[in-house]
């Protein structure tokens, strides 16, 4: 890792016109070690385990909730209401943050506050053990002040010295497939009853997602056009559908449930900016896209899914549930008629 000294970091961060993810990797650093640079100065170290910091986030009421992965920025306004907590995975179900947890990778968190032309900003920012983001919690004019400062006060970690160094990336992971398991995939697949059998199905054949996807053809999964994803939201807007979108990372998903009201692209940026939920896209990072399909037991799961040139996945996008005001004949017609990858 580049060594840049505390000082010389804040003034880097002072004088920058980019977000700290792209200065961060600007000058190869994860983005951990800009927020430890102001540590002492407007940044605290913090508690990462989620069990005692969903529950001091909720108590600060209204906030925007952020999670991202190299592609894709998604942020919803709400409370962290309903929180069940777990060792492998947790979750919180509120009707707006609706998120999946991965404890493992919380590794670092920190209470950050930044002096700007409008007041103090305030959020909690969470880092796996490389220095990523995993997720970040924005306070909004809404948001207990109150309960702000406790959290700080009540998670505050003993150690507030800059960690030395942050463990290395995990290589990223291109599409693996076990040939000689391909048909047990194929018939295994047919036999699920609930979506949540696919990573675990998925693992114990030594496959990954992009694999078995590729790996289990028609009529589960078939490939769709790169241009399929701007039909996908240039529809969603036109036609009011009730969607579930899954944006996330190794740590953390987070879900958008009902509509796509605003579209503003902008250069290579694909953006939904509507009132309590926000999508920012880099269209340009999409480099495979697939209609999945999955059987349960209240009927076949129908996603859309991209993937980057690495393998990675970038976002799903499901058709609400009926029981939840989706309407699965409108969102199988829409898909059913998105382009196709010309036959060469």
């Amino acid at each position: 890792m580049n060594q840049i000294s505390p000082e010389k970091l804040r003034e880097m961060k002072r004088d920058a016109t980019v977000r700290p993810y792209d200065l961060a990797q600007q000058l190869g650093l994860p983005e951990a070690a800009l927020v430890e640079a102001d540590l002492g100065h407007g940044v605290t170290r913090i508690d990462a385990t989620p069990g005692r910091l969903i529950p001091a986030v909720t108590r600060l009421g209204e906030v925007m909730a952020l999670t991202r992965n190299r592609s894709c920025v998604i942020e919803k306004i709400g409370t962290y209401n309903d929180f069940h907590d777990g060792d492998h995975a947790a979750m919180t179900l509120d009707p707006e943050i609706d998120m999946r947890l991965f404890p493992r990778y919380w590794v670092y968190a920190y209470a950050v506050e930044v002096e700007r032309e409008n007041g103090t900003a305030r959020s909690v920012q969470v880092f796996d053990a490389a220095g990523d983001a995993i997720h970040k919690v924005h306070l909004r004019p809404e948001s207990d002040l109150a309960a702000w400062e406790a959290l700080k006060a009540e998670l505050a970690a003993e150690d507030q010295e800059p960690a030395q160094e942050f463990a290395p990336r995990a290589p990223l992971e291109a599409a693996r497939i076990a040939e000689d398991k391909v048909e047990t995939l194929r018939a295994e697949w047919a036999r699920m009853t609930d979506t949540h059998q696919f990573n675990t199905l998925v693992r114990r054949l030594k496959m990954n997602r992009l694999g078995a996807t590729r790996a289990v053809g028609e009529p589960w999964a078939r490939p769709l056009a790169v241009e399929a994803v701007q039909v996908l939201f240039d529809r969603l807007q036109a036609e009011g559908h009730q969607i579930m979108l899954f944006v996330g990372n190794a740590g953390c998903i987070e879900i958008h449930s009902g509509r796509v009201e605003t579209l503003k692209p902008m250069g290579p940026w694909l953006n939904v900016l509507d009132d309590r939920f926000n999508l920012h896209l880099r269209a340009d990072h999409v480099a495979e896209v697939w209609l999945v399909e999955k059987p349960t037991k209240r009927g076949n799961a129908v996603s859309v899914e991209t993937f980057d040139a690495e393998g990675q996945l970038i976002f799903q996008c499901f058709g609400m549930r009926p029981e939840k005001g989706g309407d699965a004949e409108s969102w199988s017609r829409l898909v059913s008629e998105l382009p196709v990858p010309e036959t060469v």
